[in-house]
């Protein structure tokens, strides 16, 4: 059986794109190559952990599933067996054991797309506990450095006259606003996953439904339904982007949702990937890729 140091995989395949994930743990992607490569999009770091009450949590890189908004211990549960692997007509089901400290149960659904390099993600929480939860789903994508985050603003007045805001930009308590990696421009904010400290945090409300990253000429790009009129955890945001010295992480945050006993809520992400992009890092380089592939 294949893994991933010395955790089962299994795989989903195509013409387009292989996607390998945890058999016995998680729910968690762990590899993804684009057809042709032999290079793992996701960021592979098995050994980056942090201790919690419950135990050591593993982060391992690639693609988790959390829920927000985020606390220790209660975001931290360890994922580390229990997996159940269910195959569905196009793809797969996989189910975590519900959480005991949380009495949240987490699932993914994973479908592979037949005629282009794109698959959709289907994020489930459901509360199996005894009582109400307020929280949201939060899918967090680990990429490896180098690259540079792609943030689109919206430019156009939410109202006719102007009068009323229509960006934010959410920092967290270590994110330097001289921080060099971040750059602020009108149209796009641009995030270059250099390795540095201390980390840079930053968040915001996406209206536009795609938030991307650029690296070694292929443009990951995750598509989500924006829903502005809901409320989102951390002042507000529903896409966020975290670097380090070690990886840059892609997020998109679901609206808060309370979720009765027996309930659940589901976020869905779709990833799509153009390969042979030529266009530089740069801010003149992404907004002529932009242009070009009508973003």
């Amino acid at each position: 059986m294949p893994e991933f140091y010395s955790l089962p995989t299994q795989a989903l395949e195509n013409q387009h794109l292989r996607l390998e994930f945890l058999a016995e743990a998680g729910p968690r992607i762990v590899r993804l190559f684009v057809a042709g490569s032999t290079e793992n999009l996701l960021a592979e770091l098995p050994d980056l952990k942090t201790s919690t009450p419950y135990g050591d949590y593993y982060f391992r890189g690639g693609h988790r599933l959390w829920h927000a908004p985020e606390a220790m211990p209660r975001t931290y549960v360890p994922d580390n067996a229990g997996l159940t692997v269910e195959k569905t007509v196009d793809g797969v089901r996989l189910v975590q054991p519900v959480e005991e400290p949380t009495g949240i149960r987490k699932s993914m659904e994973l479908r592979l797309h037949p005629d282009r390099p794109a698959v959709t993600i289907d994020h489930w929480l459901e509360n199996q506990g005894l009582w109400p939860v307020e929280l949201a789903p939060w899918a967090l994508t680990m990429l490896p450095l180098g690259g540079v985050a792609i943030l689109p603003q919206t430019t156009v007045p939410l109202d006719t006259p102007g009068l009323l805001p229509n960006r934010h930009l959410v920092l967290w308590p270590y994110t330097r606003w001289s921080d060099p990696r971040l750059e602020l421009h009108d149209d796009l904010v641009l995030l270059q996953a250099w390795r540095l400290l201390p980390p840079c945090k930053v968040g915001y409300l996406n209206w536009r439904g795609w938030i991307a990253y650029l690296r070694n000429g292929v443009l990951f790009r995750k598509v989500f339904q924006p829903q502005p009129g809901r409320a989102h955890p951390d002042f507000g945001c529903n896409a966020e982007f975290y670097c380090n010295d070690l990886f840059i992480e892609m997020e998109t945050v679901a609206p808060l949702a309370r979720l009765e006993p027996g309930q659940s809520v589901a976020h869905t992400e779709t990833w799509e990937f153009t390969l042979g992009v030529e266009e530089p890092p740069t801010i003149i380089g992404v907004r002529s890729l932009i242009r070009r592939l009508g973003l």
